[in-house]
């Protein structure tokens, strides 16, 4: 028992989230939520559509407020943090949005040196190409780096935009839907690459899927939300496998062996 608390107290958690409630207006979408993101994890949070998932990230990063609960990021409760420490710790977390979010009226070395640019404001301009093409190589195209966006794929499009976000070092990934809209060929490419990412840039993510394949590929932990709560936490096959009636049913419809 003494080596059991010994190892739970070695644990860092990076975000934790305590009886966590939400609504909107008679809508509630949160039903007392609870969730520990741990250091160096890649976290499925699986829900269909509506479930509250993008809301979660909402309140995790302070672009929402929440009715009652606690959530805690860096060891600062989010709810007690001016606009200044907010914008502080949201510098800390990167996010990788389902549209890819890039500026199509630049190019891609555009797309990753305007934002460390701006943050950066001490970097020189041999600095900058440098951290572009370092994090360009560290997704695969680095070849693409003059191109337009207009000119990449949708897969290469995600990759820019994780590569956009992986250029400020963040301790935090926040992925939103990253296979939505992909083919299976692509959506495998970008799965290999969250769990390159965690392996070469020691993040901690939050991975907002209902792509099975995807959570089963990348994820260390899944947790499952349905109607405002998370009903089941662990390993994929620990919440699919001795599945309640709510997990088989999404398993059912979402994926095939």
């Amino acid at each position: 028992m003494g080596e059991m608390n010994q190892v739970e107290s070695t644990i860092e958690k990076v975000i934790s989230i305590k009886d966590l409630y939400k609504s909107f207006g008679d809508l509630q979408v949160l039903k007392g939520v609870n969730l520990d993101l741990v250091k160096g994890e890649n976290l499925a949070v699986l829900g269909r559509s509506g479930s509250g998932k993008s809301v979660l990230i909402k309140l995790i990063v302070g672009l929402l407020k929440y009715d009652s609960g606690e959530i805690i990021v860096f060891d600062k409760n989010v709810a007690e943090q001016n606009k200044k420490e907010l914008d502080a710790l949201r510098l800390r977390i990167g996010f990788s949005f389902q549209s890819s979010a890039l500026y199509d009226s630049m190019s891609v070395f555009g797309n990753l040196a305007f934002p460390l640019g701006m943050n950066n404001k001490n970097l020189g301009k041999g600095e900058i190409k440098s951290a572009v093409e370092a994090t360009l190589e560290a997704v695969g195209l680095l070849d693409k780096m003059e191109q337009m966006p207009a000119e990449l794929s949708g897969g290469q499009r995600k990759r820019i935009g994780i590569a956009r976000t992986l250029i400020m070092k963040p301790e935090i990934m926040m992925y939103d839907e990253p296979t939505a809209g992909l083919d299976p060929i692509t959506c495998e490419e970008i799965n290999e690459l969250m769990v390159e990412v965690k392996e070469k840039y020691n993040t901690s993510s939050i991975i907002i899927t209902h792509d099975l394949t995807c959570a089963k590929a990348v994820a260390d932990k899944v947790a499952l939300l349905w109607e405002g709560k998370f009903i089941k936490t662990g390993t994929f096959e620990e919440v699919f496998e001795k599945g309640t009636k709510e997990a088989e049913s999404f398993y059912h419809y979402n994926f095939i062996k």
